[in-house]
């Protein structure tokens, strides 16, 4: 029997389609998921437009944000049971004797493959996970908030694991896609005073910045970055997709503060890094997540300490894919869940 799905096929511009395809198998040490609901990623929306920068093994089905019920154990599998609701971690391959894998930082393992790229991901009927990547979803949480656990997963290890937050901090984020907008709304949560930039064609995300309690500012910065003793903000965490913003993030930073990168840029820089050693300035990328950052993120989301009905802008059924990628890109919403 085989079942609609979501394919990336090829690295071109507009190379995704709905494609039938086989239940997977699976092996020893995993589950097969049934998914219930997959959350539209920006990095789906780039493959769409084949303008990312990471291998893609195509053809591929798109996917990495997901929840659902486990519908069959492999043999080894222990501690979980059909019918469990579970979300899954990203990193669906990766070696375990790599020195970061043993550390605990599968994350950062040069090996790792995730879902939706390296191997097919969720939007479809069923996916193949191993056991290792399943955390339970509280019984109070909808499958559809849940399947947000990835996105919230990589702001909070930006902000919480990756930044220098205390309370009453002024920072700045820039870029109010998905992955800002939550950096955004951890950090109120963590008691800083939070400023998000973006455009003028990004009015309706800013909307949802307001809801948590952030100012909002459309591409002039300065008056908000340089209020007080005028030396800048205590931080700033970049999560916008171009590398131009890290220029003005060091002329915003004060000095001895830090800035964390969390958004790709692949454009090289054009601009000299001097003002980053000037004001001893603490540059730190964050990529991915691990083990504890999940177990964390559904206690708050299952709390609803962090509440993610501002940026749940809609949900689709499958074959509905294209619309509500379209929907998401054009900046209506910012996220879009997809129920196979």
């Amino acid at each position: 029997m085989t079942y609609p799905a979501v394919v990336n096929f090829e690295n071109t511009a507009g190379a995704v389609e709905i494609r039938e395809i086989e239940r997977p198998s699976i092996g020893e040490d995993d589950v097969l998921l049934e998914v219930e609901a997959v959350s539209v990623c920006g990095s789906d929306l780039h493959q769409w437009e084949a303008l990312h920068s990471w291998p893609v093994n195509y053809p591929v089905v798109l996917g990495h944000e997901f929840g659902g019920r486990i519908a069959l154990l492999g043999k080894q599998v222990a501690d979980w049971k059909e019918g469990d609701r579970v979300v899954s971690e990203t990193a669906a391959i990766i070696d375990p004797d790599n020195p970061m894998s043993r550390q605990g930082l599968y994350n950062l393992d040069p090996n790792r493959k995730g879902f939706g790229y390296g191997v097919d991901g969720a939007m479809t009927r069923y996916v193949r996970v191993p056991s290792r990547c399943l955390h339970r979803i509280p019984d109070s949480l909808p499958v559809e908030k849940a399947a947000l656990t990835e996105p919230c997963c990589v702001a909070y290890n930006a902000v919480v694991n990756h930044s220098g937050i205390k309370p009453g901090d002024r920072i700045v984020v820039m870029g109010p896609g998905p992955i800002g907008l939550l950096c955004a709304a951890i950090a109120k949560l963590w008691g800083a005073q939070v400023a998000v930039v973006g455009l003028e064609s990004d009015q309706k995300r800013l909307e949802v910045a307001r809801a948590y309690g952030c100012e909002t500012i459309i591409d002039a910065i300065d008056e908000w970055a340089f209020a007080g003793d005028g030396l800048g903000v205590d931080g700033v965490i970049d999560a916008a997709g171009v590398s131009e913003t890290l220029k003005t993030a060091l002329r915003i930073a004060r000095p001895a503060s830090w800035i964390c990168k969390v958004g790709w840029g692949p454009q090289p820089l054009g601009f000299s890094l001097d003002p980053l050693v000037q004001k001893a300035i603490t540059l730190r990328g964050s990529f991915s997540h691990n083990w504890p950052v999940w177990e964390r993120v559904l206690d708050l989301i299952g709390s609803g300490q962090l509440n993610l009905d501002p940026v749940i802008g809609g949900v689709w059924p499958l074959e509905a894919w294209h619309e509500a990628f379209e929907t998401m890109h054009s900046g209506e919403i910012v996220k879009a869940v997809l129920k196979p």
